[in-house]
């Protein structure tokens, strides 16, 4: 017996685990747009030097005398980061210019034609300063790395519901000051907050909603959950075609968690939790709420403090167990499965942000791209679970690795004019990043054992926020030359594709409980018990053993043995 015989007891997958789904689905969508949102507020538009003579009374971009002014590259425009020092018609011969040059020293002129302000034009992130709008996305991830890393276990002291309260009004206070404060360094710190906020809501909002939902449904909402994240890609090529001001567009994607603050009073603690915590009092009085609203009101009424406590012994007991992180690389089974998944979840980071955050260079609107790349992972992710389901977990994970690192790896050499085929390259590959997400965030699970498993997940799944810190400093690499990103965001993939072959198969196999299994395993010594269609429920002698007399036992029925704790893992 454990938790999940008393959440079939109340109702299952009911009404009330719509509802709370629903609550804690809606202020994903904005996530998701507040992790591509520099797509839009730091675009660098076309812009070339102000000259006071041609400037000072006119505003414009292009100019019919320019030519004078400004010297043009080979494709005939005018260069953004040099002008004449001079002013002097026709100073060609033989097709080599004469003139001197110098970098812009009155600033810049900008083309406002898709947008009307960005950070790069605000605070002129061009030329020299080009690199700090890369540098000021990866301050970004490197907020949600840390906020990971420090709010999973602030949460697994302090609660689900306490934290995700604190980062909504987090994320509303901080990405309102981020929009309004007036110099690119408050914007990077403003920045930051928002994305150790954005951990504690994914992680929590995870949490609650995975331990609040029967096994039955977890993959159904699980599934939700990262489409989620799709929607909010497509939101924000709609709210970003629509609202061309950076500022505002900042505002806009944080605001509504003013109101997500408000609501999030009402989502309910995890009743797994509290019993952990020995508030099995307060898990009662949410468990007996839950069976209200859907509708098993005389099922709430029969359980009791005692009943919540025989239903949770063999977690309990678990939790009393002593496990590190050490235990992930102390013996050679564990360290194979560890470093394996972290090559994994780093190539899948490293190349799913570095190909969404580099839509400016293909050379077509980058509405239209990131509306693209948003839509391309629906598909991706229902194939990859038709392959998971039907050829297996690692062939899966190997297959959309290999080739989305095949597509990357081709880009990176054709020629930058062939705008058409290098888009259709990169939605493929990121298609596929997204499969490889979606694969392993349930392969991680099924590898690690019960007694370390939300370590586990939770130290592999770091591995693709480090790739998301270091993808935008990859792009870096496009001043050198714009073969290097693509290429090694390929090289990557397909490195970490060959890794993943060395993975065991856990398709149809009954998930291992003990670092020892995981051993027996991977030397092929131990014997894997598959899933059956039907599994046999603990006879009411077997039950009533574990229900105290003077107790009403729960509907016996619905008595299975007690499964894995949810995981709390990070997402896309």
């Amino acid at each position: 017996m454990g938790f999940n015989d008393l959440l079939l007891s109340v109702g299952g997958l009911g009404r009330f685990q719509i509802i709370h789904t629903t609550m804690l689905l809606i202020p994903m969508i904005f996530m998701s747009c507040h992790n591509f949102l520099q797509n839009f507020t730091a675009a660098i538009p076309a812009h070339r030097c102000w000259v006071p003579s041609l400037d000072n009374n006119t505003m414009g971009y292009d100019q019919n005398d320019l030519p004078a002014f400004i010297p043009v590259d080979e494709s005939e425009k005018p260069m953004s980061c040099l002008r004449y020092r001079r002013t002097l018609y026709n100073m060609w011969t033989n097709g080599t210019l004469t003139n001197y040059t110098e970098p812009c020293e009155d600033g810049w002129v900008y083309d406002k034609s898709d947008f009307s302000s960005t950070i790069v034009t605000e605070w002129d992130l061009i030329c020299k300063l080009r690199q700090m709008r890369q540098i000021a996305q990866s301050i970004y991830m490197a907020g949600v790395l840390v906020g990971a890393v420090v709010l999973g276990g602030v949460s697994d002291r302090f609660g689900r519901r306490a934290i995700l309260i604190v980062a909504n009004l987090a994320m509303a206070v901080c990405g309102t000051c981020a929009a309004f404060l007036p110099n690119f360094i408050t914007y990077c710190t403003f920045r930051c907050l928002c994305g150790i906020a954005f951990s504690g809501i994914v992680l929590n909002s995870n949490s609650l909603i995975l331990e609040w939902t029967p096994p039955k449904g977890r993959t159904v909402l699980g599934t939700l959950f990262t489409a989620s994240f799709t929607c909010g890609q497509l939101l924000l090529a709609a709210l970003a075609y629509g609202i061309r001001e950076w500022r505002w567009l900042q505002f806009t994607v944080s605001a509504p968690f003013y109101f997500f603050f408000l609501y999030s009073w009402l989502v309910p603690e995890s009743a797994r939790w509290l019993i952990l915590k020995g508030r099995s009092r307060e898990a009662l009085k949410y468990l007996r709420r839950v069976a209200i609203i859907n509708g098993k009101r005389k099922e709430g009424e029969m359980l009791s403090q005692k009943i919540l406590i025989s239903h949770m012994q063999s977690e309990i007991s678990q939790v009393k167990r002593s496990h590190s992180i050490f235990d992930l690389f102390r013996t050679p089974g564990m360290r194979k499965v560890t470093i394996c998944l972290m090559m994994v979840w780093f190539s899948s980071g490293v190349a799913f942000y570095g190909i969404g955050m580099d839509l400016q260079n293909f050379g077509i609107s980058i509405f239209l791209l990131q509306f693209t790349f948003g839509a391309i992972d629906l598909p991706a992710k229902l194939v990859a679970a038709l392959l998971m389901t039907y050829a297996g977990r690692r062939v899966t994970q190997t297959t959309v690795l290999i080739l989305a690192g095949v597509a990357l790896l081709a880009n990176a050499f054709i020629p930058q004019d062939m705008k058409i085929l290098r888009m259709v390259l990169a939605v493929f590959g990121k298609g596929c990043m997204a499969a490889s997400f979606a694969c392993a965030y349930l392969f991680s699970g099924e590898l690690f054992p019960t007694v370390i498993r939300q370590t586990g997940t939770g130290v592999v799944a770091m591995m693709a926020r480090v790739g998301s810190v270091v993808a935008p400093l990859i792009l870096l690499l496009w001043e050198i030359s714009p073969i290097l990103p693509s290429a090694i965001y390929g090289v990557t993939a397909i490195i970490s594709g060959g890794a993943a072959t060395f993975l065991m198969e856990t398709r149809n196999q009954q998930l291992p409980e003990s670092v020892e299994e995981v051993e027996a395993r991977s030397r092929d010594k131990g014997t894997v018990k598959k899933i059956s269609k039907e599994e046999v429920p603990l006879n009411q002698c077997e039950s009533q053993k574990m229900v105290p007399k003077d107790e009403v036992p729960l509907n016996q029925s619905q008595s299975h043995s007690a499964p894995p704790k949810a995981l709390m893992v990070d997402t896309v």
